[in-house]
């Protein structure tokens, strides 16, 4: 009889300590799921319109009007191992000068690198021009003024 008391109890123990090894997730900040952010329109929704679609961001740009950045991570902790991000996206939504909405972009994290999910942006009409098109650009634009004080 002590001997299935003993076994009971060692079944009991072994349960239990698998038990409290589970994983436990945590969320930890909002990323508008993508049937709300399909209401943005790039190159028409303005800035006073995305509280009302998608929500208030969880951070800002630097720049007043730069652009709103919502982050949603997903950590686990299992057992005695101090927790790890197992997911995380980033939603950037940037703003033209006039404020309208030019670019929705979803990044996640990969391995440890950011990716880029999804992306939309507006076309405009103004191109980048490279530092060398800028230098080779300006070649024929002097004057004899330039030269005189």
């Amino acid at each position: 009889m002590p001997t299935i008391k003993r076994l009971l109890g060692f079944v009991i123990v072994a349960v239990l300590g698998l038990a409290a090894c589970s994983p436990v997730f945590r969320n930890h900040g909002y990323v508008p799921p993508e049937i709300e952010l399909a209401q943005v329109q790039p190159g028409q929704t303005r800035v006073d319109d995305l509280p009302e679609l998608i929500g208030r961001p969880s951070a800002q740009g630097l720049l007043t009007g730069s652009g709103w950045y919502y982050v949603g991570s997903r950590w686990r902790e299992y057992g005695a191992l101090p927790p790890r991000e197992v997911e995380r996206q980033v939603v950037a939504v940037s703003f033209a000068p006039n404020g309208v909405v030019s670019n929705v972009e979803r990044f996640g994290l990969e391995r440890g690198r950011v990716v880029t999910l999804s992306r939309r942006v507006t076309e405009g009409s103004v191109t980048e021009i490279s530092l060398i098109g800028q230098l080779l650009g300006n070649l024929g634009n002097f004057q004899a003024d330039d030269f005189i004080e």
